[in-house]
């Protein structure tokens, strides 16, 4: 036999022997309790093929042994059988009580692993959503206090200016480009009126472009 078709894990030699035995192995249908001392007819029977050694042989019959299935199935009073499906000897109440204690511990254990994954999921994902950073522009995460309220600038009350308020000092409204500014006349001459804005920076206007403010 080549040695490239030799059976690498217990997946193939489990396959392998419901293939060759039938009657005594099953992976689909309900497993039946197998003789004792079914390991050392295996290794008779199988003396021959250099597709699997002794120890992987081992190896797939305890896993097969300990699946729930097999378990489940390892009852008092069940007849037990060889690798021909032929009926043996009947499963003693000692067999069947560690039969059914091991299958009670492995679900156990089972069930605590699912429980723990469930946990690290839930871990996970409560990490991922207190460290997910708020996209820019979302409100949403603001706090009331850092949002920027935007407030109307308060109306200034206006009106023309008349010859007595042309004096040094009279704070005006005068209109520079397209907004009006806040001002305070500093000269008043035939050309023009000065006035000096709250930048400090003096300009000449002329009476049109002034208002008063109240």
């Amino acid at each position: 036999m080549d040695e490239q078709q030799k059976l690498a894990n217990s997946k193939e030699v489990l396959a392998f022997l419901a293939t060759e035995f039938p009657k005594c192995f099953s992976l689909q249908s309900d497993a039946k309790p197998l003789k004792i001392g079914i390991f050392h007819d295996l290794s008779e029977r199988l003396k021959d093929d250099t597709r699997l050694s002794k120890r992987l042989l081992r190896m797939s019959l305890r896993h097969y042994t300990s699946s729930w299935k097999y378990l489940a199935s390892v009852k008092e009073g069940v007849h037990r059988i060889d690798l021909d499906g032929v009926d043996g000897d009947q499963v003693e109440k000692e067999h069947a009580d560690h039969a059914a204690t091991q299958l009670k511990e492995s679900k156990a254990k089972a069930a605590e692993k699912r429980q723990e994954q469930k946990k690290q999921t839930q871990d996970k994902k409560g990490f991922k959503a207190r460290a997910k950073i708020p996209g820019k522009g979302d409100s949403k995460d603001k706090k009331p206090a850092e949002r920027k309220v935007k407030q109307a600038a308060p109306k200034v009350k206006v009106r023309e200016l008349v010859d007595d308020d042309l004096k040094v000092g009279v704070e005006v409204s005068v209109k520079v480009g397209s907004s009006p500014m806040p001002a305070t006349i500093t000269e008043v001459a035939k050309d023009g009126i000065q006035v000096q804005l709250n930048s400090g920076m003096t300009v000449k206007v002329q009476r049109a472009q002034l208002r008063l403010t109240l």
